[in-house]
This record gives C-alpha cells, sequence and structure tokens, in this order.
C-alpha cells in the first residue's frame, strides 16, 4: 500500500466527494445518529472550508481515497471556544490556533501509519504555534484518545459541539 499525499486549501466538487466517499466509509456505523450523518457532515465540511485558515489533506491509494485529515486556524472570538466546559487559561487564545476538525482513514489502511503521515502532513508549514483537537472519549473503546496521546496532544477541556453530540475531550499539543 502506497499512499500519496496531496494537500489542498480550498475544497473542488472532486476533493469534496472524495472526502465524503471516505467519510462515509469510516463513519458507517455511526451515520444514523444526527451528529455524524451525511447532511450534518457536509453542513459542517462546508462551514470549516469557508473559515480563515482551512486546510485538508487527502491520502490515495492509487486513485482510491483512502484517509483526510482537514482544519482550519482559530482565533481569539471563534465560537470552538466559547463551548469549552471550562474557561481558557489567561492568554490561551493571543495566538492563532490550529483545530484539526476531522481526520478518517478507511480500515485497511489503519495501523500502517497512514493516520499519523496524514496529520502531519496537515500540520507541515503552519503558522499556529498550537493545535487542538476533539476525540470522543469512548471512540474505539478509548483506543483513539490513547493513540492521540502518542502524537504528543494532552486532554486539556471538553465540549459538546452540538447538542446531538456526546461529550468530547478536547486535547491539545504544540505544532
Amino acid at each position: 500500500m502506497t499512499v500519496e499525499l496531496r494537500r489542498y486549501s480550498a475544497l473542488t466538487a472532486q476533493t469534496r466527494q472524495d472526502l465524503l466517499d471516505v467519510y462515509m466509509d469510516v463513519r458507517a456505523p455511526l451515520l444514523h445518529l444526527a451528529n455524524y450523518g451525511v447532511e450534518a457532515f457536509l453542513e459542517r465540511l462546508d462551514r470549516h472550508a469557508a473559515e480563515p485558515g482551512f486546510g485538508l489533506v487527502l491520502g490515495r491509494d492509487g486513485e482510491l481515497p483512502v484517509g483526510y485529515a482537514y482544519g482550519n486556524t482559530l482565533d481569539a472570538e471563534d465560537r470552538y471556544w466559547r463551548r469549552l466546559a471550562d474557561p481558557l487559561p489567561a492568554g490561551f487564545t493571543d495566538t492563532p490556533v490550529l483545530a484539526v476538525k476531522e481526520i478518517g482513514v478507511r480500515t485497511p489502511w489503519r495501523g500502517t501509519g497512514t493516520a499519523r503521515r496524514i496529520h502531519d502532513e496537515l500540520l507541515a508549514d503552519r503558522a499556529e504555534d498550537r493545535v487542538v483537537l476533539m476525540v470522543n472519549p469512548l471512540a474505539g473503546d478509548g483506543k483513539v484518545r490513547a493513540l492521540y496521546g502518542t502524537w504528543g496532544y494532552r486532554p486539556f477541556n471538553s465540549q459538546r459541539a452540538t447538542p446531538d453530540s456526546p461529550e468530547l475531550t478536547v486535547m491539545v499539543r504544540p505544532r
């Protein structure tokens, strides 16, 4: 399996469809839940793609899209911060932060380092000093949160992204 990584700073119709194809495969067991449904995902994707500092990395094995990660820049006024359960430490939002909004890799490519390569490519050449992401603490029986821990993330807050979403652990690391 040779996975080529491609970077994008905007969505085209084709990259949007490729990302959706991977998302539907990765999240198939959850698509019946309102927060994970295709319509909810596409609404979030389109909103995130229009926000400042949007970046996407799409991994392909040949022409098959197999994984992705995308995110954007958060400034002090971003709604992301207002939904946190606990107040932020003084000065936390004085400089922009990269928020990784989604990471997904199809099952045959899991455990191969593909997710880490895609993640690291998303972070490469970014100006932000810190990175945040949210994870369902129960995802994969806690294995996803533990994996992010091996990538240098540490839990620092929690958030319910939408009324339909579970309580998510917010994790942070230096870029």
